[in-house]
């Protein structure tokens, strides 16, 4: 359990550290209590729609009857991970300002900007780790998830307060990202007996 529990703080990091920059974009346009609430429950609603693709398509994939051969997805984010070292990441100041000033309810304007800064990644990272896990193991990182975007919003909001430390995060959150995506992908394909059967195969 605490196994799955780590996997789950770790895919969720890989997927989020660098949304705490736009976390705290969202923050600074939050005037009232009320508002700040409304970031959180927006994060999440756009998280659990996501999760919930990142889930079904997961689903369709566990037909796949050998596990190594699932384990052959962990290669998208150690892909990822490289391709963020290579190309480092878009300005997504452009995209926050957009989705809040449309013509939606606040609410709907956070859980957009979710959808739309994340979504490749989420689903990219998420779907080859959902399909490692059983219906109790998903349970669990569900629920961790659940406790991680809520540490998230947390920080997303003191990090408004702490600029030197939201200037590092964002000097420095690319190439944390980038290891966490890789060691996760890595996970994915040892968890999945992958190597096993590459190396047997050789």
């Amino acid at each position: 359990m605490l196994t799955l529990i780590f996997s789950g703080v770790t895919a969720y990091i890989s997927t989020s550290i660098d949304y705490l920059v736009i976390l705290m974009l969202i923050f600074c346009r939050a005037s009232s209590k009320n508002e700040r609430l409304t970031v959180y429950l927006g994060d999440l609603l756009g998280t659990s729609v996501l999760v919930i693709i990142s889930l079904i398509l997961a689903f369709v994939l566990h037909f796949i009857p050998a596990t190594w051969l699932l384990g052959i997805l962990g290669l998208i984010p150690i892909i990822m991970g490289m391709k963020l070292i290579v190309n480092g990441e878009e300005n997504t100041d452009t995209v926050v300002n957009q989705k809040l000033n449309a013509r939606r309810g606040f609410l709907l304007n956070v859980a957009m900007i979710t959808i739309a800064t994340c979504g490749a990644d989420n689903i990219d990272i998420y779907v080859p780790f959902f399909v490692t896990l059983s219906v109790s193991g998903i349970l669990i990182v569900l629920l961790t998830f659940t406790v991680m975007l809520t540490i998230f919003c947390y920080l997303g909001y003191l990090l408004v307060k702490v600029p030197v430390i939201a200037k590092s995060l964002e000097k420095y959150g690319r190439w944390i990202t980038a290891a966490v995506y890789i060691l996760l992908g890595l996970y994915i394909m040892f968890e999945s007996g992958t190597f096993n059967k590459l190396f047997s195969i050789l």
